[in-house]
């Protein structure tokens, strides 16, 4: 049960900060929700929702399978590799980047779509820089063995 408060906890914070905080500093001061809701609101909902729940997915996934946490400094004690993990090694940041795409289109903001890439680009040199090499140290052989199965960010056949 702690491993899933600490997991709540964590990413809690990183949405409120990541996907929230700063997403909402780039929006012109006062901005609510659209007057009307046309396709772009819709599709931007329907896409935001999917990225939260990959996200959630993850989320319940490192807790329950890897007795761990998304965060660097309290990672999962082992090597998750199903569940979402199954399909492609980085699904936590593609549900994110799902959110935020999708915040974009519901708002119509070129600056939360620079800063959807500006967070694709960031997060794929984390993951390249640190968590990579990290996880190879971590599980070796095993790590090896599932990125030769699963894509970093594509799914494989």
């Amino acid at each position: 049960m702690f491993v899933f408060i600490r997991a709540v906890t964590y990413a809690t914070l990183f949405i409120g900060l990541v996907l929230v905080f700063l997403p909402a500093q780039l929006l012109p001061p006062g901005t609510a929700r659209p007057e009307t809701v046309g396709a772009p609101q819709l599709v931007g909902m329907v896409v935001a929702l999917f990225g939260a729940a990959i996200a959630l997915w993850c989320i319940l996934t490192f807790a329950v399978i890897g007795k761990g946490t998304p965060a660097p400094f309290d990672p999962p004690r082992r090597l998750v590799a199903s569940g979402p993990y199954a399909v492609i090694r980085n699904p936590m940041y593609l549900g994110a980047g799902f959110a935020l795409g999708g915040a974009s289109l519901f708002y119509q903001s070129l600056a939360l779509l620079g800063y959807t890439a500006g967070f694709f680009l960031v997060t794929h040199l984390f993951v390249v820089v640190y968590e990579e090499p990290t996880l190879r140290r971590a599980f070796g052989v095993e790590y090896e063995s599932y990125c030769s199965r699963v894509g970093r960010w594509w799914p494989r056949r």
